[in-house]
């Protein structure tokens, strides 16, 4: 494990140019790859302070034994070469969005003779024009069923199709009017493929235009008296506009794009996309990708979508998920929007517009996909949770792993949480049978310990809640086994006892837990430490740590632990913070007793809500009358925001 500092570059030899960086480990394997408008500035955030970045980043800087650049002239060439690196060298701490399903696919194998229609999944072959994916099989099947009734394009295998062409009889769709039977000679191959033009131009969305010449057909053919073949005509229109109508008419005629959205939290981020063409939604793709480090959302969206188009071939039309559309509506702007538009625009070869909806029909779209994206993260993430054999398995590694004499079916994990020492404070979450039991959650205030001492903190976090433990545990014996206290009908949640400890952090945290749990008498439940470097799972008086494989389900149910105790640490670190900075700024001023402090600090929740208020707003608090509200907007106006580092995230936050 590398020092970052012993490959730190030297003061003033970063250029503050744009360009592209990429960390490479002792092997001279590159493991991520970035890019930034000031170089200076970003590389040095990796190592002004290691421990305030986000987990995934310290375990890349850890991991990594050298850092490169590349100067380059705008942030146009700088998102290029960052995408071609990437290619290149498949990074393993660079995102990687990933199909949460497979999806199924219209393929027509247009480079044969007679070229054929199916439906498919999996990988493409060279040769065939596709069009989709599309959310459902049985509804495209449907569609396909449909269309055939009006282009009876050859659907068949290549055995079928030979068997028929051996035999001289069409199998059964010829003879139901399916198929338009090329193998027995009912057609020529220019004329089979007329037919197989006009069922690529349907399945690209130009149905505007086959409509209208099938309604010239029946009515030239009601015309010349030609009733039969009239109603055939009729009958082919009638099963066409049922395809048709099979995709939602969404937004105006004419209008290609896709739809953009994203959901995501601490760990993972999901994309949906809906790709509308000709009007009509076409097509849907879902991924799913863990955050693998502290990007925002924007610079998400901007990876995301470069890579995405980057490999799209302009012109093609053949392939709706790939082929880049005249509009793209995203629910904010990526992080480098007008170097990304150029970029596509110059794929495409025509332009390309970023476009974010406020209001219209293209606004409630992109709320209809945001929802599709918030749902997938949930399915995801739930996936493997609420699988019961899954869970299984992952309590029964743990046990394997950490050599345990009972499944841990209670586990505990505890988090520290504080910024340059101030406002410390401990989480307690449990997971029960591999799923979080939030009402069993807990919070504390450290008491006794004062500046940047985890070690401290666990200690007294850990002996604060197993004196509760022993506490409840000398009640029940006394009282029969009741979990519930007699006086006050309130559960004894600190009466369970865990089947395993987890603490955020190294040996030290470990060897704190264990020391104040003997120190109580509570030796029989077994501690661990999971460390935010490579994930390794550090146990007491172990001088290595043990290291799980990386698709270990213990493994994950360790790491959905210590970060649900990091996201509930954080959240009462904020609130805390930032409540303490409301009643500083709110002493000084004048009249402004104590109750009535805490009444203008109730209302408004934040330091944020309270600024953004008018002082009309501040007046409408109970007891805040006028003369005080304009006292205090004048105390806020006097403070004016700056900005800080939150050691314990690395995020830059306004005052």
């Amino acid at each position: 494990m590398a020092d970052p500092a012993s490959y730190r570059p030297a003061p003033g030899s970063i250029p503050t140019n744009p360009g592209v960086y990429r960390f490479s480990d002792p092997h001279g394997v590159v493991i991520y790859v970035g890019k930034a408008k000031n170089l200076r500035q970003r590389l040095n955030s990796y190592f002004a302070d290691p421990a305030s970045l986000h987990f995934r980043t310290q375990t890349m800087v850890r991991t990594a034994a050298k850092v490169e650049w590349t100067v380059v002239q705008n942030e146009l060439e700088s998102l290029q070469l960052e995408y071609t690196w990437i290619k290149q060298y498949d990074p393993r701490f660079n995102i990687k969005y990933r199909d949460d399903k497979s999806y199924p696919w219209v393929a027509i194998t247009w480079s044969e003779e007679f070229p054929r229609v199916f439906v498919g999944r999996g990988a493409k072959r060279k040769g065939n024009r596709y069009f989709g994916p599309y959310a459902q099989a049985w509804a495209i099947r449907d569609t396909i069923d449909s269309l055939l009734r009006v282009f009876p394009m050859r659907s068949c295998s290549a055995g079928v199709f030979r068997n028929a062409k051996a035999s001289g009889r069409p199998c059964l769709l010829g003879y139901i009017g399916k198929c338009s039977a090329p193998c027995v000679g009912r057609i020529d191959a220019e004329a089979h493929r007329e037919l197989v033009t006009d069922v690529c131009d349907f399945l690209a969305g130009h149905t505007n235009a086959l409509t209208r010449r099938l309604q010239a057909q029946m009515q030239r053919a009601s015309d010349e008296l030609q009733f039969e073949k009239a109603a055939v005509l009729r009958d082919q229109l009638g099963a066409l506009r049922s395809a048709t109508e099979r995709n939602a008419i969404v937004l105006p005629d004419g209008t290609d794009a896709d739809v953009v959205a994203l959901a995501s939290d601490e760990l993972e981020v999901a994309v949906q996309v809906f790709h509308v063409r000709a009007g009509r939604v076409r097509g849907e793709r879902g991924w799913v990708a863990d955050r693998a480090d502290d990007s925002s959302l924007a610079e998400l969206l901007d990876t995301f979508l470069l890579g995405l188009y980057s490999d799209a071939e302009a012109g093609d039309g053949t392939e709706v998920s790939r082929a880049i559309p005249r509009e793209i509506l995203v629910p904010l702007e990526p992080a480098s929007a007008d170097a990304l538009g150029a970029l596509l625009s110059d794929v495409r070869g025509a332009h390309v517009r970023l476009h974010i909806p406020q209001r219209g029909p293209k606004r409630v779209l992109l709320d209809t996909v945001a929802k599709n994206a918030s749902e997938a993260l949930a399915l995801h993430k739930t996936r493997r949770a609420s699988d019961l054999s899954t869970r299984n398995r992952a309590i029964e590694e743990i046990q394997e792993a950490l050599e345990l004499p009972a499944p841990p079916l209670r586990i505990e994990c505890y988090d520290i949480s504080h910024l340059q020492g101030s406002e410390v404070v401990g989480s307690m979450v449990v997971f029960e049978d591999g799923l979080p039991r939030k009402s069993e959650y807990r919070r504390f205030i450290i008491k006794t310990v004062e500046g940047s001492n985890d070690v401290g903190a666990i200690d007294e976090v850990i002996t604060r809640r197993f004196r509760r433990y022993l506490e409840d545990q000398q009640s029940l014996e006394g009282e029969g086994a009741v979990l519930v206290d007699p006086t006050t009908g309130a559960a004894r949640k600190f009466a369970y006892a865990p089947g395993l400890v987890v603490v955020d952090g190294g040996a030290p945290q470990v060897a704190a837990a264990r020391a104040a749990m003997d120190a109580l008498g509570v030796s029989d439940i077994p501690v661990v430490g999971l460390a935010k470097r490579l994930e390794e799972v550090w146990l007491p008086d172990e001088e290595f740590p043990l290291i799980l494989p990386r698709t270990s389900e213990g493994l994950y149910l360790l790491q959905r632990a210590r970060d649900e105790a990091h996201r509930f640490a954080i959240t009462h670190h904020r609130g805390r913070r930032s409540k303490s900075m409301v009643e500083s700024l709110l002493d000084d001023v004048p009249g402004l007793g104590e109750l009535r402090r805490k009444a203008v600090i109730k209302h408004f929740g934040s330091l944020k809500k309270l600024r953004a208020a008018r002082w009309e707003e501040i007046a409408d608090v109970p007891g805040i009358g006028p003369k005080t509200a304009l006292a205090i907007k004048a105390a806020l106006d006097a403070s004016a925001p700056g900005e800080a580092v939150n050691m314990a995230t690395g995020e830059i936050e306004s005052g």
